[in-house]
């Protein structure tokens, strides 16, 4: 019994090695992607820079005289700049994670080897 669980065990884990990179670049990166694309719907819906240049004229507390309709112009226009900015600047950012995602095990790949290279070249 022993014995065939031992040989069930380095199958799997023979299969498990083979298919690794299989999935990490099929199933894995479309998890990745999803999981990316909600990051970057999570944090639109919290910004919202699109609700603030829908209400760029609406005047603020009901201030509907000239100096109230250009603070709240202001106001909105500003709020608009500065949040379409963190937005795109945390797309940048999810889009770095998705490409380390990506590279990390042709890194570790990489590394491993130039490692072993250097272990050999030295002795």
């Amino acid at each position: 019994m022993f014995l065939i669980l031992l040989q069930r065990m380095l199958l799997e884990l023979l299969w498990d090695i083979v298919y690794f990179p299989i999935w990490w670049y099929s199933d894995g990166a479309r998890r990745a992607l999803l999981f990316c694309v909600a990051l970057v719907r999570d944090v639109n819906a919290m910004l919202a820079p699109g609700l603030w240049l829908k209400n760029i004229f609406v005047p603020m507390f009901g201030q509907s005289d000239f100096q109230g309709r250009l603070v709240s112009f202001m106001m909105r226009f500003f709020n608009f700049i500065f949040r379409s900015i963190g937005l795109f600047i945390w797309l940048i950012l999810v889009v770095v994670l998705f490409f380390i995602w990506i590279l990390l095990p042709m890194f570790v790949i990489f590394m491993f080897v130039d490692s072993f290279i250097s272990l050999i070249s030295n002795s």
